[in-house]
């Protein structure tokens, strides 16, 4: 390492690539084989699964030491990693997106054809049958504590910064508690829903795209009692708390789309604006806007250009 004359960390061989590649294989297998009732299909899936969890820690645990104990994530590596995950974030976003195309697909425009498959009349939405909630009960709750929850993660990393130990680990308190709050708000919310999830179109996108932020918030809140635990051993410093930055990014992320499942699905905003959206995006307004942002765009180029061009790096 003292000969190294880069800023980058090569890392030593590992196990755990070819460890977590087999643990998901047997996941994936065991997962197959329990949903066609094959013998043994159900421990090979627990089996797998137990792989995979201890393949994140042993493999997330040699992160922390080359950080820690290393001094292996310089700035240069920084940035990458956080590239990373910004990239997770952005698969993330694609993930939900995919959700909410299906729910505003049949919602603002009720199609026939799926009336083979579940019984939709043509602008009937939700479908006959299907009583959804209230949105300012239960959803309004969970709102306020997701809302409540990014406030103290942001006041957990601001105690970081400031090197308040005793601070940071309060406010990780608050935000597992929430967290764990409203995984039990929305469990319940599901166990005195009035519709299941093989219930029609509603039900089905509904449960999908909720039951999978709910999944996320479970994720999130583990991720921030490792956190927590880091922080009762110290190991976040003003300077270094990447692993904690990545928590936070990843904790927000789950707070604006649970927004836009309260806004869109809850209260069902886009129906209400679907005639203005009508109004809105025709051809002719579509064309409108393409040639004004090429205008603008062409602009800005002829604006650049005449100041000499880009700035050039310096090396």
């Amino acid at each position: 390492m003292s000969n190294q004359t880069h800023p980058y960390h090569l890392v030593n061989p590992s196990p755990w690539p070819a460890l977590g590649a087999t643990a998901l294989f047997m996941g994936t297998m065991g997962g197959a084989m329990f949903m066609h009732q094959k013998p043994g299909g159900g421990y090979l899936l627990i089996a797998g699964f137990a792989l995979v969890l201890y393949t994140m820690f042993v493999w997330w645990r040699d992160c922390v030491h080359e950080a820690r104990i290393d001094h292996a994530h310089t700035p240069a590596v920084t940035r990458g990693l956080r590239a990373g995950m910004a990239l997770f974030i952005t698969s993330e976003v694609m993930f939900f997106a995919a959700f909410f195309w299906a729910f505003f697909s049949a919602s603002t425009l009720p199609k026939l054809p799926l009336a083979d498959t579940w019984s939709i009349a043509a602008g009937a939405w939700p479908p006959a049958g299907i009583h959804p909630f209230d949105p300012f009960h239960l959803p309004f709750l969970n709102t306020l504590i997701l809302l409540l929850s990014g406030s103290t993660v942001t006041w957990a990393h601001y105690a970081i910064i400031k090197g308040n130990r005793s601070e940071t680990i309060k406010a990780l308190w608050f935000t597992v508690i929430l967290g764990a709050l409203f995984t039990s708000c929305q469990a319940f919310e599901y166990t005195h829903a009035s519709f299941g999830f093989k219930q029609g179109i509603y039900a089905s996108t509904f449960y999908m795209a909720t039951g999978f932020h709910g999944f996320h918030v479970l994720v999130g809140t583990i991720f921030l009692s490792v956190c927590l635990a880091r922080a009762y051993k110290n190991q976040f410093t003003p300077q270094q708390h990447l692993g904690f930055e990545f928590a936070a990014w990843y904790w927000h992320f789950v707070d604006v789309v649970w927004l836009f499942l309260f806004i869109f699905v809850y209260c069902g905003l886009a129906n209400t604006l679907m005639p203005a959206f009508e109004n809105i995006f025709t051809g002719a307004n579509v064309m409108i806007a393409f040639f004004i942002a090429l205008a603008v765009a062409g602009y800005a180029g002829f604006r650049i250009m005449a100041k000499g061009g880009l700035p050039k790096a310096h090396h």
